[in-house]
């Protein structure tokens, strides 16, 4: 996990948070990769498991989420705000 801080500056809620939103960024990764990996595979056996792997991890990414939500009051308002929304894209935001 990157690190900008001397961890010993921070406190154990953000050392926690930065775990939380580095697996994350893990999580969409993998998601990624076996998007990319599913659609350019011919066997269809194979690409059966690879959209079931991708799926486990939109699973692991929104339970992360989730406690991200949670633990950053900040975070929870804007989803709170954009999430499940009816308003177009550029009505969202700023």
């Amino acid at each position: 996990m990157p690190r900008y801080e001397v961890a010993g500056d921070i406190s154990e809620r953000v050392r926690d948070l930065s775990r939380a939103r580095q697996s994350l960024v893990e999580e969409i990764e993998a998601i990624m990769f076996y998007d990319e990996r599913a659609d350019a595979t011919k066997d269809k056996g194979l690409k059966h498991v690879m959209e079931h792997n991708r799926d486990d991890e939109k699973e692991h990414a929104s339970l992360l989420l989730e406690w991200i939500r949670r633990n950053d009051p900040k975070m929870e308002k804007e989803l709170k705000e954009i999430l499940f929304s009816k308003k177009s894209m550029e009505e969202l935001g700023d």
